[in-house]
């Protein structure tokens, strides 16, 4: 007889709305203009959806100039610097911004700083592809990128007065916090983000976990594959599972939905579960997609 297994499920968890957007242009693109359709960067981070919109029709690559000039390329929903549209307007290609409208408002308030005269500083990771295109919405030394509290006790800004922070979205408020505090400590006259940049649904799929890490023994997420991720269920180490009674089970926002059921058929296989789904929260966003593939064949 098959053990028991009690398995959370958190709620919400896998697809965020930018996501979800993301890879209808692309689905949409094809549909429109046939394939290939070349997308710039991986259009999310995970690679069963990377691997699908392949077969369908997109060509990934990493440059624009890996491009040609007569199909339709779109840039990922991690944004892009300006030089990327603006490279594709001069070789008149037809092109479509997948970037997530919550990294769009991250460049627009960080524009609207820049005009208004005042030094900014970014709180990201280095190369992240996010960071790379909020960095590239304005002249070079016009951003400060800070990684750590280190970083944000010792930065020195041109003048301290007139200064602003803006944040990478897929940062955890937790992760955030520290170097956010340190800043307004040094600096009271900081000009914050008027509404926290830090994705809602980055912030949503956390709170979730931590709702599940109290009350099970072993979390999972599906994602990608380091630390206790699993891209999906084959990677599954079953020795993890031994004393455990109570299972918390959580996508990323890059994760399709399939890949949590999989895991799910993977431990019915073994175990007699229980399924209870822990839902901290209901979202609803959704985001419009460009006027040009809106109304694309399905």
């Amino acid at each position: 007889m098959k053990p028991k297994l009690k398995v959370l499920l958190a709620s919400p968890r896998g697809f965020c709305a930018g996501v979800d957007r993301a890879i209808q242009i692309v689905e949409k693109a094809i549909a429109k203009y046939g394939a290939p359709v070349y997308v710039r960067h991986e259009i999310v981070h995970n690679r069963h959806v990377v691997e699908r919109l392949r077969e369908i029709g997109a060509v990934f690559v990493e440059e624009l100039e890996e491009c040609p000039d007569d199909r339709p390329v779109v840039f990922s929903a991690h944004g892009v610097p300006k030089a990327v549209p603006a490279e594709a307007h001069r070789r008149q290609m037809i092109y479509l911004d997948a970037t997530c409208p919550l990294v769009s408002k991250v460049h627009v308030e960080a524009e609207r700083h820049h005009a208004a005269g005042r030094e900014i500083v970014l709180i990201g990771h280095s190369g992240h592809p996010e960071v790379v295109g909020t960095l590239g919405q304005l002249p070079p030394g016009a951003v400060t990128l800070i990684q750590t509290v280190a970083e944000a006790e010792t930065f020195t800004p041109r003048d301290p007065a007139n200064l602003a922070f803006v944040t990478q979205t897929t940062l955890s408020l937790d992760d955030t916090a520290e170097m956010v505090e340190a800043l307004r400590r040094r600096f009271p006259a900081i000009s914050a983000p008027h509404k926290e940049d830090i994705c809602y649904a980055t912030t949503n799929r956390q709170e979730a976990v931590k709702a599940l890490a109290e009350r099970c023994d072993l979390l999972l997420v599906v994602g990608a594959r380091n630390a206790r991720l699993v891209d999906e269920a084959v990677h599954i180490d079953w020795a993890w599972f031994d004393g455990v009674e109570t299972l918390g089970l959580t996508a990323g926002a890059s994760a399709p939905e399939l890949l949590v059921q999989g895991v799910l058929t993977a431990l019915s296989e073994r175990y007699l579960i229980e399924i209870e789904e822990i839902a901290t929260r209901q979202e609803t966003v959704t985001f419009k997609l460009p006027r040009a593939i809106a109304t694309a064949a399905e």
